[in-house]
């Protein structure tokens, strides 16, 4: 489930990457229970700015293409200011102050980046953390590029089809490489890719589209969530995965353990006959 929320202009995303910054200096090694996860990246090409949090300057020069966090954020809200690159500070502002607010226990990744017009613009999205079957991964697609609806081709064929900006498409599929590629709604020819894509076991695998297609520098960008292994139901992690292999299991092990077994019973049974017969002459010579 994606949860956008509009910023009046793109840097002001660029904005909740400060929020990363100023917090990850103060916040300690282990999060609070609560806290948000954050991260942060910046897809409006050709724009480098200063961020400033709470008055103070968080991010010097920070460029486009860069992916902040995950970091552990307290529920509340920062006031953020964008400023022009090197400025002396922030009294005057370009975007802002404005006040970002974050609610505990979300997992979220905030977007600067254009809209399909080619305006800057932000969305905050909602990143699923829901738990994953064995031997299964997450991909998930978003659109955030200055273009048209596009299809998401999986070898070539559509398995996304006319996904528009901003929004974004959730498949789980087992894991595996998968090689991806961008083409306008109703087409197969590339505008971005193939790119190979490691969708990996118990990992949600993000793939964002941004850049201008009018610009000529679209591109794809990568998140990975990991940790949303289903928990085992009583069979080890190594069956499980012998088993997604196909591999026979050789019954050899057994086989020799059951025969083994079978003469360690055959030889006490021996034993205990012996001593029984060895009883039993004992009382008749009484």
């Amino acid at each position: 489930m994606m949860k956008k929320m509009k910023v009046p202009a793109a840097v002001a995303a660029g904005a909740l990457i400060a929020l990363g910054g100023v917090t990850l200096g103060a916040m300690p090694a282990n999060a609070a229970d609560g806290d948000a996860k954050l991260s942060v990246l910046h897809a409006v090409p050709g724009l480098t700015v200063d961020v400033y949090v709470n008055g103070a300057l968080t991010l010097d020069d920070f460029t486009p293409g860069t992916l902040a966090g995950p970091l552990d954020l307290p529920a509340g809200t920062y006031s953020v200011a964008i400023t022009a690159s090197d400025a002396a500070d922030a009294s005057s502002p370009a975007i802002g102050p404005v006040d970002l607010k974050l609610d505990a226990g979300g997992n979220y990744t905030a977007v600067a980046h254009l809209d399909a017009s080619g305006k800057p613009t932000a969305t905050l999205y909602t990143n699923d953390t829901s738990t994953l079957a064995p031997g299964q991964g997450r991909l998930t697609v978003r659109h955030d590029a200055a273009a048209p609806a596009v299809d998401v081709l999986a070898g070539g064929t559509p398995v996304i089809s006319g996904l528009t900006n901003p929004d974004e498409k959730v498949l789980n599929l087992p894991a595996g490489t998968v090689s991806a590629s961008v083409a306008a709604a109703g087409t197969t020819t590339p505008v971005i890719g193939p790119k190979d894509v490691d969708v990996a076991e118990g990992v949600n695998t993000i793939v964002y589209a941004w850049g201008s297609l009018q610009d000529g520098n679209l591109a794809l960008a990568v998140q990975t969530i990991d940790g949303l292994h289903s928990s085992p139901n009583g069979v080890p992690a190594g069956e499980v995965g012998l088993a997604a292999t196909n591999r026979p299991v050789d019954p050899a092990p057994y086989v020799i353990g059951g025969a083994g077994l079978l003469a360690v019973l055959a030889t006490v049974g021996v034993v205990l006959g012996r001593r029984r017969a060895a009883a039993a002459g004992s009382k008749a010579s009484r």
